[in-house]
């Protein structure tokens, strides 16, 4: 059974997967004047998390429920033949899910962000749980992305399915606050108090997500958020920049 440490350590910013070298979109955003202060950081934050929060938290359970032996029909014979088999239908899963993730990422850049943070996590959830399932992710050029990578490591660390959700939703909140502190010289400690004021939109949007997770890949959430995608593609193109997205 999963300790509470082991939910806490890979929600964790400094567990090593990049996630410090990203500011969620809020880097473009404070440049276009959206975002200003602590309120526009905290309706920034919001709206971040119904979207781009809601969307990775519910592919990473997904991700997670493939994961598990007999969440998704696999073959639950003993053996070899039993294993390729959960294998087989592991791997045909995950790559639906990422299929259809890719569909839901309307800007190239943040395909290509997503996959680049899933390489990370990777190279981390290998050489941490060396015999988890990680070689059933679709082998595409740029990787798998960051929520199925998400969803087979905390399955490996032996987190819920909910706590899996839980981890992916909070990430989506943390990088930008804390890239809020750094761009806009704002109170850490108000930061903070605005991230306990998100807590319970936080737990409901992973409750969500985690329940979504039943549906089929091609009926997971698919909320947008266009003025990300073009803010995304503009900073892509600035030579200086804080943070890599």
């Amino acid at each position: 059974m999963a300790t509470p440490s082991l939910l806490l350590l890979l929600a964790d910013g400094r567990f090593p997967a990049g996630a410090h070298a990203h500011s969620g979109g809020l880097e473009a955003a404070v440049a276009a004047g959206r975002v200003t202060d602590l309120a526009s950081l905290a309706a920034f934050l919001a709206g971040r998390l119904a979207t781009a929060g809601l969307v990775g938290a519910a592919f990473a359970a997904a991700a997670h429920r493939a994961a598990v032996p007999g969440s998704v029909g696999a073959v639950e014979s003993a053996g070899t033949v039993g294993a390729a088999a959960r294998s087989a239908s592991r791997s045909s899963t995950l790559a639906q899910l990422d299929g259809e993730l890719d569909a839901r990422t309307a800007a190239p850049t943040l395909r290509a962000v997503s996959r680049r943070q899933g390489r990370a996590l990777l190279r981390a959830g290998r050489a941490i749980w060396p015999d988890a399932p990680f070689g059933d992710l679709p082998a595409t050029p740029g990787g798998a992305h960051q929520p199925l990578v998400l969803g087979l490591l905390c399955a490996a660390a032996g987190l819920s399915r909910l706590d899996t959700a839980t981890v992916a939703a909070y990430g989506t909140l943390t990088g930008a606050a804390s890239a809020g502190v750094r761009l806009l010289g704002l109170d850490p400690y108000q930061v903070q108090a605005l991230l306990v004021g998100l807590a319970d939109a936080c737990d409901g949007t992973a409750a969500d997500a985690a329940r979504a997770a039943d549906d089929p890949p091609e009926r997971l959430p698919a909320a947008a958020a266009p003025l990300a995608d073009i803010h995304a593609e503009i900073h892509a193109t600035w030579e200086v920049r804080l943070f890599a997205s």
